[in-house]
């Protein structure tokens, strides 16, 4: 048998254990997921009690990762969408809308009727159709311990000129996933790749799928040649020839029981159609070997599209794993990928300029700046990694490391006495290093807003704004400012280790979310049984345990089990009385 015939028998042979997997995964979560609809439909029927869109002012949101950040096509705005939150104990999954207003440098909340369920992990991308469309395609919903999943293969648009969410029923649509990556390209929606996780098992994609914007269809597309290998959290990034960039992700795999070894893929694909103006549009893949200095290998770094026909690349992690304990060292460095020119290079700050600098005239200016060109010969300019370790409360020694632009550092020292308080520069502001970041540019400016990073066992999740104009590169602006420190952490109590009941995953602000729940029941207490001053769990239980076993007997249906009805109603009695103290 010939080279080709190996190739194709083992793609096919492949492409059957993948079909296998699938089949599995998805048998097995099943069962989670029908735990879970049964809370995300209590969720929603809480969302349906508003019936008119309320735009407020408000402070900006609270901290959160894995949302959606994206630019308004017409207006100068940023739209922040879901994400997910974890205090020690809980996960709280979020689906309000947030406005982000750049000339006024303030936060609007806007409710609006039959919102999308709450989720993290999913992809927005803003069309300029009919005063712009966002589009939200996936991601998930957890519980509260973070252990049970359920995966969205929803589409939903935002029509940003009316306020109105619609959810748009399609047959054909990609698989329940999260961690994929989505781009409008041309008229259409491109989805690529993501995972689909159970309690015990786990999937990675490739598949490639296509949302057509103007007949509403999805279609798989069959590209010829060798992509790339499962993954998820990749970068994605359209050209305007329409061609497709892929580079990076992360995937895992089972290597024995229990045991699972994950891959930082580095590695850069272009997907681009052939025959362009046929009826039938033909897709194909190939292997990227871009030139310059590519990004270190990391996973959870965030993505945008900048200026000048480049994509960028901002932060993440690299998890280096032991037998026992994962260390991760985080970034907040810039990498730009240059499409027209199939070229990485790092992101380097310019620094303010000085006018004293501007002003340097004379035989001194030439001497100085011979003897600063001579500096750079020995000290060549680039990114410079600085090791710092933080200590939490506990004592735990956490090593993150920081990639910074080349070194500023004093050039010339008679000079720094000479600018003295006008021009002397402080110590430049920046993000510091995080993963799982939102990020959107809007006039060649680059936002970044929350993610997270760790010190040993504890997670600090982010709410705090910064930017940068990339067609310049001289500094971060700090637009709105946390100090992580004071975030509160709870640590896990026994109680919730032993706890196998399913608990619906929170949503919400948690505060001012579950303040508003419980005045809306107040005004129906027929509707929703109310959580009196002082009400124990066990005592709200017993007065209401018929109401919501009614309730989740309805969301389930007639031939749900009854133990298992009463599980999810147990759960989401539970849900709601957290909510409402």
């Amino acid at each position: 048998m010939g080279k080709k015939g190996k190739r194709e028998k083992k793609g096919k042979g492949a492409e059957k254990t993948a079909a296998k997997m699938e089949r599995k995964v998805s048998r097995r979560a099943k069962k989670e997921e029908e735990d879970l609809e049964a809370l995300i439909a209590e969720f929603q029927s809480l969302d349906a009690k508003k019936t008119q869109v309320i735009e407020t002012s408000c402070p900006p949101p609270s901290p959160r990762l894995n949302g959606s950040l994206s630019a308004h096509p017409e207006k100068d705005e940023l739209i922040l969408f879901g994400g997910e939150y974890f205090n020690g104990q809980k996960t709280y999954l979020y689906n309000e809308l947030y406005v982000y207003n750049i000339r006024k440098n303030s936060w609007s909340k806007v409710e609006i009727p039959n919102p999308p369920p709450r989720r993290c992990a999913h992809q927005a991308a803003v069309v300029p159709t009919a005063g712009g469309q966002l589009w939200v395609f996936g991601g998930e919903f957890a519980s509260p311990n973070g252990e049970q999943f359920y995966h969205y293969k929803d589409l939903w648009v935002l029509h940003l000129a009316t306020k109105t969410w619609e959810q748009i029923k399609a047959s054909g649509s990609p698989s329940g996933r999260s961690g994929h990556r989505m781009v409008a390209c041309k008229r259409q929606l491109i989805i690529f790749g993501g995972f689909h996780e159970s309690a015990r098992d786990y999937i990675y994609y490739n598949d490639v799928y296509a949302f057509n914007l103007d007949s509403f269809t999805w279609s798989k597309l069959a590209p010829s040649g060798i992509g790339p290998a499962p993954r998820s959290g990749c970068q994605m990034a359209t050209s305007p020839e329409g061609s497709i960039i892929i580079y990076g992700g992360y995937s895992k795999q089972r290597i024995k029981k229990d045991v699972d070894k994950g891959t930082l893929h580095t590695d850069m694909f272009l997907l681009k159609t052939e025959g362009a103006g046929k009826e039938e549009e033909k897709w194909a893949w190939s292997r990227l070997n871009p030139s310059g200095v590519k990004p270190t290998p990391r996973s959870g770094f965030s993505v945008a599209i900048g200026p000048n026909n480049r994509s960028l690349l901002f932060g993440g992690v690299h998890d280096e794993e032991e037998e026992e304990s994962i260390e991760g060292d985080f970034f907040n460095d810039i990498y730009f990928y240059d499409m027209g020119k199939n070229r990485w290079f790092p992101g380097q700050l310019k620094g303010p300029k000085s006018e004293k600098r501007k002003r340097r005239r004379g035989r001194q200016a030439e001497a100085e700046g011979a003897e600063d060109e001579e500096m750079e010969k020995q000290h060549p300019q680039g990114p410079v990694e600085i090791v710092k370790e933080v200590v939490a409360e506990d004592g735990t020694v956490m090593t993150i490391k920081q990639v910074i632009s080349g070194p500023a550092e004093e050039k010339e020292t008679s000079e720094s006495e000479e600018e003295g308080e006008d021009g002397a520069l402080g110590q430049q502001v920046e993000p510091c290093p995080r993963s799982n970041a939102m990020l959107a540019v809007k006039h060649g400016v680059l936002y970044v807003y929350g993610g997270m990073f760790e010190v040993g066992d504890r997670q600090f999740t982010l709410s705090d704004l910064y930017s940068i104009d990339l067609h310049k590169m001289e500094e971060w602006k700090v637009l709105v400012e946390m100090d992580p420190k004071a975030q509160e952490w709870l640590e896990e109590s026994e109680s919730d280790e032993e706890d196998d009941g399913v608990e619906g995953a929170e949503g919400g602000e948690e505060e001012e979310e579950s303040s508003e729940e419980e005045s809306e029941d107040e005004e129906g207490e027929e509707q929703h049984p109310s959580v009196q001053p002082d009400e124990k769990h066990a005592d709200y239980l017993a007065r209401t345990e018929q109401y919501w076993i009614k309730l989740a007997r309805s969301n389930m249906g007639p031939d749900a089990k009854e133990k298992k009805v009463v599980k999810v109603a147990h759960a989401m009695a539970k849900t709601f009385y957290e909510d409402s103290v």
